[in-house]
């Protein structure tokens, strides 16, 4: 008689942070926390913050992440401009700062913008619309 080996108490039932995407993940590939770390360029003490909700990744871990999961485990399906903006400097692991500097506006600006801020001014709205035409993965954020 044969029967399935029962799931680890350690896989999550829910993905509802990152880390809970990259526990879910590593369980599945069968890797250690140190593997882990080994291919996202952290420490393995780092990874385990991240899958007990200790800590939030940082924007520059955010690639690497994505590029392990396969996906990206934000909710977000990039409808407003803020959400296209957020999801584009998550997916490229951009500051606020850098991201304000390569659309040509200021970070406070990109700031309201990613909270969907109604008061900005059309020249700024045009500006971030423009950038990511221009880098078209905006469209696919």
């Amino acid at each position: 008689m044969r029967t399935k080996k029962p799931v680890s108490k350690a896989y999550p039932n829910e993905l509802v942070t990152v880390g809970d995407h990259i526990r879910k993940r590593r369980l599945d590939l069968k890797l250690t926390q140190k593997e882990v770390g080994t291919v996202l360029g952290v420490d393995e003490s780092t990874v385990w913050n991240w899958e007990s909700s200790k800590a939030e990744p940082l924007t520059k871990h955010l690639p690497a992440i994505i590029c392990f999961l396969g996906y990206s485990p934000f909710n977000g399906t990039g409808q407003s401009l803020g959400e296209r903006l957020r999801d584009y400097r998550r997916k490229t692991g951009l500051t606020q700062k850098k991201l304000a500097r390569e659309i040509g506006i200021d970070p406070s600006t990109l700031s309201r913008l990613e909270e969907n801020c109604s008061r900005c001014f059309k020249k700024v709205v045009k500006k971030s619309t423009d950038f990511l035409h221009r880098t078209h993965s905006g469209r696919d954020v």
